[in-house]
């Protein structure tokens, strides 16, 4: 029965992502079959229990479960190309990046070929897969998804599937994902801006992490706001945030850290309380994204 614990698994692109796919599938005992442009990177795989073939069509013909970790929808197209012939009836998961019209093209060059595909993504480093809250998504078929389930939570134990339309694991990625670099260079900044008097930038980390627990408080309460419209209740206004701009200067003169990067989002803030929305919360700034300025 498709599902159980020993279900053959093949996994296709073994970067350190790839890597951590295979292994987890190893280490819950499912005979896993692996391809690599660069063999060499298999070779950790095989000493674990793993079948390295030399062609991916013989790596796509050992398993009813494939599942690719290469970098885009149009990377995972050409990789298996010369495997089309034997994708037909087989189950397919993509975990890559790229666009919903990404992952709609490459619905439609699978189900081409007969294959039943699954577009995915997972949400967390390669360290964490196979942990028990860890989040992947899928998208597509969802019979793909019922029948190979167990052996999908593998991955991560937060497995979820989003819809039948393909496009939509995609789109969901690139949403949550857009939060991801400006965090980052908000962090990056902090450890500039505090290296720039002596300090340490292991000495702010405790603080991020409660301001990153703070704002995962809010994100209930700005989508209500935006699925509703009504952002009159805001207790952070875009005046509030506007204001708080202009410190940006201040702390490049005293420390030399670069703030320019924060240009278009105070732009934005500007745009937003010209059309009004001034005193109406931070969270109507998604107003003025809708209507991005003609280029």
């Amino acid at each position: 029965m498709a599902g159980n614990d020993r279900t053959p698994v093949t996994v296709i692109g073994l970067g350190s992502m790839g890597r951590a796919l295979a292994g987890a599938f190893l280490g819950a005992g499912h005979p896993t079959t692996v391809w690599n442009r660069t063999p060499g990177k298999a070779a950790p795989l095989v000493a674990k229990g793993a079948v390295h073939t030399g062609r991916v069509e013989d790596a796509v013909a050992a398993s009813p479960l494939v599942i690719t970790c290469l970098t885009t929808f149009e990377d995972t197209r050409q990789a298996l190309e010369p495997a089309a012939a034997v994708l037909s009836g087989r189950a397919l998961a993509t975990l890559n990046s790229g666009s919903p019209a990404g992952a709609r093209a490459m619905g439609s060059w699978a189900g081409g070929h007969g294959a039943r595909l699954l577009a995915g993504a997972v949400k967390n480093v390669p360290s964490a897969v196979g942990a028990p809250d860890t989040l992947l998504y899928y998208s597509g078929d969802r019979t793909v998804f019922d029948e190979y389930g167990t052996v999908l939570r593998v991955l991560g134990g937060d497995t979820v599937h989003l819809g039948d339309e393909i496009d939509l694991a995609a789109l969901y990625e690139m949403a949550v994902g857009a939060m991801l670099l400006p965090a980052l260079v908000g962090f990056f900044q902090g450890a500039a801006a505090v290296q720039a008097r002596g300090l340490e930038a292991g000495s702010l980390v405790r603080f991020a992490g409660k301001w990153l627990d703070m704002i995962n408080g809010l994100l209930p309460v700005y989508a209500e706001e935006i699925d509703t419209g009504d952002y009159t209740a805001g207790a952070s206004s875009v005046n509030l945030f506007l204001a708080g701009a202009a410190h940006d200067q201040e702390l490049t003169g005293e420390t030399g850290v670069d703030t320019a990067w924060l240009a278009p989002l105070n732009d934005l803030l500007r745009r937003a309380a010209d059309a009004g929305h001034g005193d109406h919360s931070v969270a109507a700034l998604t107003e003025v994204l809708r209507r991005p300025r003609e280029r």
